[in-house]
């Protein structure tokens, strides 16, 4: 099992924002998280990365505890996070942008060889590499957060709401790069508001409502399940 979640409980303040959520990823999977607004999924990520401390439970990466590591360390131990809002250095170039996601790393051949990846993968990047981060459409800010993971060379990518606010096209542009990550070899937990495009790229889910799992499958039986349908596919 790459990661493990078990009983998971996060807080703001005095709010329970995560109620003891269990679930897990296994190597070479895409998993997705679905639920509406505020049901949890964005802290959850958060708190795998290292970026909000959990009130209880545990997190199990690679079968090292996670709570014990700062976020940069999480980075260093192979988990990428694309953020909500993409979050790209927008005074930076494309190129930038990419090297600075490799500061920890060493292996300076290694990472020119994932520079040309990520342009072989987004070639609009590529033709664009000296351009600024922020004169970039939102569909290409996106490309760019999600190349500036695997410059990381993380083996899970957390990714929160890739296709918020893009084009119908773009999104399915972004899901079809996303599964050729994954068949590369990288695993992906996926938070995503569209979850009929979620369901159809992951093999996995789990829905969340406020802060808790109240359902889990395989993605055909979410899509089939009349709770999901009702509520996040539209009838």
């Amino acid at each position: 099992m790459l990661l493990s979640v078990k009983d998971l409980r996060v807080k703001y303040g005095n709010i329970e924002a995560v109620h003891g959520i269990s679930f897990e990823v296994e190597e070479g999977e895409i998993v997705t998280l679905i639920g509406a607004n505020g049901a949890g999924k964005t802290t959850t990520l958060m708190t795998i990365s290292g970026l909000i401390p959990p009130a209880g439970g545990n997190i199990i990466y690679d079968g090292q505890d996670l709570l014990q590591h700062p976020a940069h360390k999480i980075v260093e131990m192979g988990i990428s996070h694309v953020p909500e809002g993409r979050r790209i250095f927008g005074n930076l170039t494309i190129e930038e942008n990419l090297r600075l996601a490799a500061y920890a790393r060493t292996d300076k051949e290694q990472i020119h060889k994932d520079l040309q990846r990520v342009y072989e993968i987004f070639p609009r990047l590529g033709e664009r590499k000296k351009q600024l981060g922020d004169t970039l459409s939102g569909g290409e800010q996106q490309m760019l957060a999600v190349g500036r993971a695997l410059m990381t060379r993380g083996r899970l990518m957390l990714l929160d709401e890739p296709s918020m606010g893009l084009a119908p096209i773009l999104v399915r542009e972004i899901f079809e790069i996303l599964r050729e990550i994954n068949q590369q070899g990288t695993t992906i937990l996926l938070v995503e508001q569209n979850a009929r495009m979620a369901l159809k790229l992951a093999g996995r889910g789990y829905v969340l409502e406020t802060g808790n799992i109240v359902l889990e499958g395989t993605s055909e039986e979410l899509l089939a399940n009349p709770n999901v349908r009702r509520a996040y596919l539209g009838g």
